[in-house]
């Protein structure tokens, strides 16, 4: 007998984030099968193990996985292992590393973000080379690492021809490019192509790769594409405080993703349900939608009023309250349901 008891109402549904979803119930079986008897610590682990080749199905024979506990903290060790302590990133102003990460990147992973406005959230070739000079000015963090996020901040993904290209320009300078895939799988499934496309294939050096936002209790992890651009992963994740001891239940939950379509199959239902929401939106007078929608996120402009009363009936966060601007994100738990009963929502809020 536990005292635990259920202290929410499972029914209560929003739109604030993929977070906010609970684990998909594949993922709690597989966690249940790891339980029971003993296992090696720090990732000395029969599933760890396993794991390695789960990812290399995906993204090639040389990948190598480092599983983690979070996002913020995959990105400051990939990063970390990619620079010097004197260098710096390239990314987007947009990018989760230096608007939504409490400085981490620079006060936990002592590295210097040197950011640049885009259009959609997304960089180019060009945009790089705004700040990919000074390599041999002593007065300037060194550029070393170019930041990509697939899928970006604002919802929105590039091609695989896009991120060859960024990979292209950053390593004919000497540079190397990480990539952020919180939401790799939402991409992937917009863009209807294996992962390993737009990543080992297209040039990517290092990616942190989701878990959580995608149906996962917890965790992430950091996989290194080209070893040789890397060195002390293993003590970079102990400093970083991101080992876990138990770490088969991090690695058996990536296992249930990947070994089989779960990843594709929930992230293209929550691609879906964005979609569907978007063209519900798009019917009610005075809702404007602000990017394309090409994943798992929906944002747009409204009265602020109206997003008020809204968010009382359906969570959800406003992206820049002064604007008007609103995130709306949905996941694999998302249904059919949910969105119209939204868009009803909106449209009577609309008319108000």
């Amino acid at each position: 007998m536990t005292d635990a008891r259920r202290r929410h109402d499972p029914r209560v549904r929003g739109f604030a984030s993929d977070n906010y979803a609970g684990a998909h119930p594949e993922i709690l079986a597989a966690l249940a099968l790891a339980n029971g008897g003993h296992q090696t610590a720090y990732g000395e682990d029969e599933y760890t193990a396993h794991l390695q080749e789960v990812f290399r199905a995906h993204l090639g024979p040389a990948a190598e996985v480092f599983p983690v506990f979070n996002g913020t903290g995959a990105n400051v060790v990939a990063l970390q292992a990619l620079t010097d302590r004197w260098g710096a990133v390239v990314c987007a102003e947009s990018a989760h590393i230096n608007v939504d990460e409490c400085g981490a990147p620079e006060r936990v992973g002592g590295l210097k973000l040197l950011t640049v406005p885009t259009e959609h959230g997304k960089l180019t070739p060009e945009l790089v080379e705004r700040e990919a000079y000074g390599f041999d000015d002593e007065h300037r963090a060194m550029p070393q690492v170019v930041s990509i996020t697939q899928n970006t901040e604002l919802g929105t993904v590039y091609m695989p021809e896009e991120i060859r290209a960024i990979c292209e320009t950053a390593h004919e300078r000497g540079m190397t490019v990480h990539l952020d895939g919180a939401r790799i799988a939402n991409a992937a499934a917009a863009l209807g192509v294996p992962l390993r496309a737009f990543t080992t294939d297209a040039g990517v050096d290092v990616l942190s790769f989701g878990g959580t936002k995608n149906g996962m209790l917890f965790g992430e992890a950091v996989v290194v594409l080209n070893p040789g651009a890397v060195r002390a992963m293993k003590h970079l994740r102990k400093l970083s405080m991101q080992l876990a001891s138990k770490m088969r239940f991090v690695s058996v939950q990536f296992e249930a993703l990947l070994a089989g379509d779960l990843w594709l199959r929930s992230a293209s239902h929550a691609n879906a349900m964005a979609g569907r929401l978007a063209e519900g939106a798009r019917t009610v007078d005075g809702v404007e939608i602000l990017h394309p929608v090409q994943a798992n996120a929906v944002f747009a402009r409204l009265p602020h009023d109206v997003s008020e009363r809204l968010r009382k009936r359906h969570r959800f966060y406003f992206w820049d309250e002064a604007a008007g601007d609103v995130r709306w994100m949905c996941s694999f738990d998302t249904t059919e349901e949910d969105v119209d009963d939204f868009v009803a929502a909106l449209r009577e809020e609309m008319a108000r």
